[in-house]
């Protein structure tokens, strides 16, 4: 299939209350387009806003998906109208007998595994697609470990637009099915996702990718803001209250930076109550600089080279490390990592309590609660919420060799009766 080379079309741009990019580092803004580092000083740009009134009336008389909260992200007011996956609004599962396992009193999990593609990179893609839309791409791409390449073909086929995603080439295979089979073009590359991402960011400045809207990178200010609605969902399935410790999985580290500013978002517009919060970042052990440097009371990541099954979280140099780092010491909460044997404890102990069946990020998430419990550094009292950020049949070989038929009998009661009794 051809690589779409369209010229930008002329259209209207409408970011609904964003007004700005505003640089995390120096404060400089710049007006909305595909740009995300700051000319002054190479700092990460993200979404400023006008936020006008919200309500929570508004708010619940909208569709049961992210468009609910549009008023608070960067997309026009007609977006639900517009063809596109709807993600969002998932279930927030009580989850009884995980807690009294851990022996925690109150635990919810925040399963994101129901969206479209099944994982949490949905959300992010809805609103990256609303920003290539504006600025007239008809390619929509991104460097990938896997979901996102999902998510962004899956879209682009919704939205009639072309993809063309990049992913490490050894990636699972369940990731790599999934990512193909909506159509468009996917190139695995030898190495790495931090490879892959310099691939594509070299990409962006060839004449070949100019007209291409990079979900994660050219758009990544705006894409970013698609895990804000994680955090504006918790709040309001919880009746609207941010609970008081929440643990999220790191791999660029910009899903828990940003559920921390829907957190903040929602105080300052009055729709839940101004409440201290703790937010734990959870890794993988065989790929964990940001908990290697939290652990060691540093300010600066150290890149790594990714070993370990949660592939989805394998991202060596994570681009929002230092921010995770802030957000975990300024609300009181911390960052751990769990080694490859505690993340498939953790999604068969999820799926057995539960009924949950977690991709390998989940394991990550769980195993950190449940250490973080037994070192007495998570309050067990503490209203809690964990998050499974993707379906465990995208990560099958993780818990392959330990799924096997529980007896091979003949068709017989008698062979029956054998096998239970043993």
């Amino acid at each position: 299939m051809a690589l779409a080379t369209h010229d930008k079309p002329t259209t209207s741009i409408d970011f609904g209350a964003a007004v700005a990019l505003s640089c995390r580092e120096c404060g400089t803004r710049y007006d909305l387009g595909p740009n995300f580092a700051c000319l002054e000083c190479f700092g990460p740009l993200e979404v400023a806003y006008d936020f006008g009134r919200v309500t929570r009336e508004e708010i619940e008389a909208g569709p049961a998906n992210v468009w609910r909260y549009r008023s608070l992200l960067p997309v026009p007011a007609d977006v639900a109208a517009k063809p596109n996956l709807a993600p969002g609004w998932t279930k927030l599962v009580k989850a009884d007998r995980l807690a009294a396992e851990l022996g925690l009193r109150s635990l919810h999990v925040k399963d994101d595994s129901g969206n479209p593609t099944h994982s949490f990179k949905d959300r992010v893609v809805a609103i990256a697609l609303e920003a290539a839309r504006n600025f007239g791409f008809h390619t929509l791409s991104c460097s990938s470990t896997g979901n996102l390449a999902g998510a962004v073909t899956a879209a682009a086929a919704r939205a009639g637009l072309d993809a063309c995603v990049f992913i490490p080439a050894d990636l699972e295979q369940p990731k790599v099915v999934m990512a193909s089979v909506y159509g468009g073009r996917l190139v695995g590359i030898e190495g790495t996702y931090d490879d892959v991402n310099r691939f594509c960011s070299e990409l962006i400045g060839d004449p070949l990718g100019d007209k291409w809207g990079f979900t994660n990178i050219n758009l990544r200010p705006y894409y970013a803001e698609g895990s804000k609605t994680l955090a504006y969902e918790i709040a309001e399935q919880l009746g609207w209250r941010i609970p008081d410790q929440i643990v999220i999985p790191i791999a660029s580290g910009s899903q828990l930076t940003k559920i921390d500013k829907g957190f903040g978002e929602l105080i300052k517009l009055g729709l839940v109550e101004d409440k201290p919060y703790k937010i734990f970042g959870a890794q993988a052990a065989g790929c964990s600089p940001v908990s290697a440097a939290f652990r060691s009371g540093q300010d600066v990541i150290r890149p790594v080279k990714p070993d370990t099954i949660a592939k989805s979280l394998a991202i060596g140099n994570p681009a929002d490390g230092p921010y995770v780092l802030d957000i975990a010491r300024r609300t009181g909460g911390a960052i751990d990592d769990v080694t490859d044997a505690e993340i498939v404890d953790a999604i068969r102990l999820l799926a057995r309590t539960e009924g949950i069946f977690a991709e390998t990020a989940g394991g990550v998430t769980v195993g950190v609660l449940a250490k973080l419990v037994r070192e007495g550094r998570l309050d067990p009292e503490a209203e809690t919420v964990v998050l499974n950020t993707g379906d465990g049949l995208k990560t099958l070989d993780a818990v392959a060799d330990q799924a096997r038929p529980s007896a091979v009998i003949r068709p017989s009661l008698d062979a029956f009766r054998a096998a239970v009794s043993e």
